[in-house]
């Protein structure tokens, strides 16, 4: 690549103006700036001589969505080091198809456009073309659009023959990944840049708003989605429908999004389906199109109400929400009781005992938390240790720190999972000590 090219990348920026809406940015830079540091990191075995190559050349005059991309994926100079290091193949590869992002820019300031005539009161975003290490290929910070442009711009030529089973997954969705998707990709997180919110408190909350995004990027741009979870949930929908509503309010994805988890359905990321079958049976419920496309953009997917108001106008489930609140709840595993046990025999400190909790059906081994009581930290029961699960998997106990005559609480939280995946009722435990 010649000098003059080079500047040329370095300094792109393509920019849509949006009929006086403001400015839809493209920005493109950091890749010109991470090859830079990668030719002269691969020069070398050195690991400090690539990490000050890495840091003068890439990460220090990176732009502001490489900085926002780091932050939102836990990205460290380390992970970009070890990246380059493990998969040369794959980095070598992968070079020509960033080479394309201006093109693919000019094309996807065209598909924001059409975003903006089905929801004009769109607003203006910044989308970077960046670099990350294998944890995204696009997401969103405010009002920026995060490509990690090593896997948002792999195709079928890219190498992914060194990827070892934590990245197995990636290999057949890089090797199906077209231009079309690229573009999609694109508009799918504009949505995001324009909800309330990119973190719904509960699992129902979370597929809303990712199905909001997928289906406002489908009928925006007309591109088919090509999740494989989409086709797999519409030929399955009264299975998911049902597994789906003994999880709903839970607080966390488990396999609905985002993971690999292994599920009985055998096909991941099914949140998604969920979410985009709600907004397509909202929306062809509604007699105002348009207007139904900013109410699902609008939606607070932290207030409950509105939005299990949103899943009844749907109609989406057999049935209203307040039926599937109160199934869910009824299903809840849930704290029979506790113990309290003497002095562990392990332990030198006269202060600590045991606590032990019995459920209510057998609990995943993998989930638990612990949360403060209504009454603060002044009367927190201490966790000095998790002792374990019993056999069978439905008792589990705790190593404490217990003064005479105190006042403590514990709140037992919902990140304890029962083994089907359902999470925990909160249980508070509340006891006063007694004197010695």
């Amino acid at each position: 690549m010649t000098k003059t090219i080079r500047c040329v990348l370095l300094l792109l920026l393509v920019a849509v103006t949006s009929r006086g809406q403001g400015t839809d940015a493209f920005v493109t830079a950091d890749l010109d700036r991470f090859w830079n540091a990668y030719d002269r990191m691969v020069t070398t075995k050195d690991s400090a001589q690539q990490y000050a190559y890495l840091d003068a050349l890439f990460l220090q005059p990176g732009s502001p969505g490489l900085k926002a991309l780091m932050q939102a994926r836990n990205y460290t100079a380390q992970s970009y080091v070890e990246a380059i290091n493990r998969y040369p193949l794959f980095w070598q590869s992968i070079r020509k198809n960033t080479a394309r992002a201006p093109a693919f820019a000019r094309k996807a300031a065209a598909q924001v456009q059409k975003l903006r005539h089905l929801y004009p009161e769109l607003r203006p975003a910044t989308t970077y073309f960046t670099v990350g290490a294998f944890r995204t290929g696009g997401t969103t910070a405010g009002n920026r659009v995060l490509l990690g442009s090593e896997l948002a711009l792999a195709d079928r030529t890219t190498n992914t023959t060194e990827f070892g089973p934590e990245l197995a997954p990636l290999k057949a969705l890089l090797a199906a990944q077209t231009e079309a998707d690229v573009l999609f990709t694109i508009v799918h997180e504009y949505v995001h840049t324009q909800q309330k919110t990119t973190l719904g408190p509960t699992l129902l909350a979370q597929c809303v708003l990712e199905g909001v995004a997928e289906f406002v990027a489908v009928t925006a741009t007309g591109h088919r989605s090509t999740l494989p979870a989409l086709a797999y949930g519409a030929a399955h929908t009264a299975a998911v429908q049902q597994r789906f509503a003994t999880h709903l309010f839970n607080p966390s994805p488990g396999f609905w999004l985002y993971s690999n988890a292994p599920n009985e359905f055998g096909t991941r990321d099914l949140g998604y389906y969920v979410g985009y079958a709600l907004c397509q049976a909202y929306y062809q419920r509604a007699a105002d199109k348009q207007r139904a496309v900013k109410t699902m953009i609008a939606l607070d997917y932290n207030d409950e109400a509105a939005l299990l108001a949103f899943v009844d106008r749907a109609g989406y489930f057999p049935q209203a929400s307040a039926q599937l609140k109160a199934g869910f709840n009824a299903g809840r595993p849930h704290v029979l009781g506790f113990t309290r046990g003497a002095n562990p025999v392990a332990s030198p400190t006269p202060a600590r005992s045991t606590i032990t909790l019995r459920f209510s059906t057998p609990m995943d081994p993998q989930h638990r938390n612990f949360e403060l009581g209504p009454m603060g930290v002044d009367q927190l029961l201490r966790v000095q240790r998790f002792v374990g699960f019993s056999a069978d998997y439905t008792s589990a106990t705790i190593e404490v720190e217990v003064q005479p005559k105190r006042h403590y609480q514990l709140l037992v939280g919902d990140g304890f999972q029962s083994q089907d995946g359902r999470s925990l009722q909160p249980f508070l435990i509340d006891f006063t000590s007694a004197a010695n």
